[in-house]
């Protein structure tokens, strides 16, 4: 509860606003059988009909007013529990963007979906239905008793004890009781939408393979045990629910008991006796919803401990209290060292480069020799353990990380396309560019005139993570959307990744093309396109082993000349 009504603080009003409402609609309702109780009562008595008038009208007005209010507590509730949830995910996104790339490595892809949309969506109900109820319940209570008790003392007390039992004790055990199919339930749905995810992802692979009828299985085991625990969840909502109303017949009865005997010995009007009763039946409705209420909030208490996880990892680098202009200028790393974990190997072992403006160096060496590394440490998306990552002689750590990034753009080999238009991919770069400028980028990344053939031209969509385009139509994209966005610094990451040698060659060509005159980092394993650059920086298990011009490297004889044979 304390976290949630953290969570909820900002959006107070609205909740408190709904509080009211719902004391108001329980107050309602309360007045209304009161009065009905009292008027019919009265009516038996056969009075003038003119002493009747005030009673049948307040029976009117409440009726009215009950459903307003409960309209007006609803609008309430759900306005404030969505916009808290817009609040929450705008934050949980914002914190997602200084995790990644490097901050994102412990949660699955599958699993990051499910917390920010199931588990999210999860606290939705039990903003509406577990922090305004509590609250108009006590004032419901506190009516209540202020209705019995002028009429009789024993009688309020009665109602008092058993609004106790029916407001804290059996809620208490309904969370007891959802303890353990809640915590089940959580686990089972998050497991099933990962699962979910990765066999929708790998269908094609998995038919392929044979093995499509072990994840299906494997998908119906998850189901079967998210099902058994809700209808654990069910049962012993169901329980709670039938004692709550018992006990609300039990109140009813108690209070008819104590009441009854001083009716007839004259201290207590026999008139206000059905206002008693059915005053303590009415105050049951506040209690009726507490035990939901609370057993929602202890199903929230998984997908809460999920959610903290994001806002409490710990980010790779955090902005400097007071950050320096980042301009384009010279970009080095001076004796870069780094690793991703007190055990682990170092990635970068002593690493030095230096970017000037205008020069292309290109990195290569095999998988795991710490090219990527070298990038994510020049565009900050990882700090260096001893070291300098500099920019214009400044250490990258004086910038922002926004500010880097502003200057400093990667073209990664898995650059993301969206399920929307090739359009649309391009301008992510620059959403507010015209047409003209998006038709430019595509020419210089030599996509224009493919997409100049395509029936809709930019309008085309591209599919879930760009699959209706080849790779090599999905690199050139990439490169749009970079050109776009107009980075003085560019660093390409294994921008020919997965294509043909014909096809990388011709990519290659295109890409120095479009990047005349920028500074360019290289990072590659392969050997396209090699001849275009200024220098040639070899890795190896996270150092430089060797470095030179193309043709002087071939001439040693030593890793890159090795590389070259290879590729022959």
């Amino acid at each position: 509860m304390t976290a949630l009504l953290r969570l909820a603080w900002p959006r107070r009003r609205g909740l408190a606003l709904s509080a009211l409402a719902g004391f108001a609609t329980l107050a309602s309702g309360l007045g209304l059988l009161a009065t009905s109780g009292y008027l019919i009562s009265r009516a038996a008595l056969r009075p003038p009909v003119l002493e009747l008038a005030v009673a049948i009208t307040a029976v009117r007005a409440l009726g009215l007013a009950r459903a307003g209010f409960r309209y007006a507590e609803r609008v309430a509730s759900h306005d404030a529990a969505l916009r808290l949830l817009a609040d929450l995910r705008t934050r949980l996104y914002r914190r997602l963007e200084r995790l990644a790339p490097a901050g994102l490595d412990a949660f699955r892809s599958a699993d990051l979906l499910g917390r920010l949309v199931g588990d999210v969506e999860a606290l939705q109900d039990v903003v509406a239905g577990a922090l305004a109820p509590p609250l108009a319940a006590v004032l419901a209570l506190l009516l209540a008793m202020g209705l019995v008790w002028p009429v009789s003392a024993p009688a309020a007390a009665l109602l008092a004890a058993a609004f106790l039992a029916g407001g804290a004790l059996l809620p208490l055990a309904a969370r007891w009781a959802a303890r353990g199919p809640a915590a089940a339930a959580a686990a089972a749905r998050a497991e099933l939408l990962v699962r979910l995810v990765e066999l929708l992802q790998g269908a094609a692979e998995a038919v392929a393979l044979g093995s499509a009828g072990r994840r299906l299985e494997a998908v119906t085991r998850t189901d079967r045990a998210l099902a058994r625990a809700g209808r654990r969840l069910a049962v012993s909502a169901a329980l709670v629910d039938g004692a709550t109303t018992a006990l609300s017949g039990l109140a009813c009865a108690g209070v008819l008991g104590v009441t009854v005997p001083a009716v007839a010995g004259g201290r207590v009007d026999g008139v206000l006796l059905a206002t008693v009763a059915l005053a303590a039946l009415a105050a049951f409705e506040a209690v009726q919803p507490l035990a939901t209420a609370l057993q929602r909030l202890e199903e929230t208490r998984v997908p809460l401990r999920r959610l903290k996880r994001i806002e409490t990892a710990p980010a790779p680098v955090a902005d400097p209290p007071a950050a320096v202009t980042a301009t384009p200028g010279p970009l080095a790393l001076e004796d870069a060292w780094l690793r991703y974990g007190p055990a682990a190997p170092w990635a970068l072992a002593g690493v030095s480069l230096r970017l000037e403006p205008g020069r292309r160096v290109a990195l290569v060496g095999p998988s795991g020799s710490g090219k990527t590394s070298v990038a994510w440490a020049l565009t900050r998306f990882r700090g260096l353990d001893r070291g300098r990552a500099t920019l214009n002689g400044r250490d990258l750590a004086q910038y922002a990380q926004d500010d880097v990034r502003r200057v400093v753009g990667v073209c990664a080999q898995d650059a993301h396309l969206f399920d929307t238009t090739i359009g649309a991919n391009i301008r992510l770069a620059r959403p507010d560019a015209r047409l003209e400028e998006v038709e430019e980028a595509a020419r210089r990344a030599r996509l224009l005139e493919f997409v100049s053939g395509l029936p809709d031209g930019f309008e085309t969509r591209v599919g879930e993570a760009g699959a209706r385009l080849s790779g090599g139509q999905r690199q050139r994209v990439a490169l749009a959307r970079t050109l776009l966005a107009g980075f003085p610094i560019v660093v390409l990451d294994e921008p020919t990744a997965n294509l043909d040698r014909t096809t990388a060659a011709a990519l290659m060509d295109d890409v120095w093309e479009a990047l005349a005159g920028r500074t360019v980092l290289l990072i590659t394993h392969r050997l396209e396109g090699l001849d275009a650059v200024d220098e040639v920086l070899v890795m190896d298990a996270g150092r430089v082993v060797e470095r030179g011009v193309p043709a002087e490297l071939e001439r040693r004889g030593g890793h890159y000349a090795a590389m070259r044979a290879l590729a022959a």
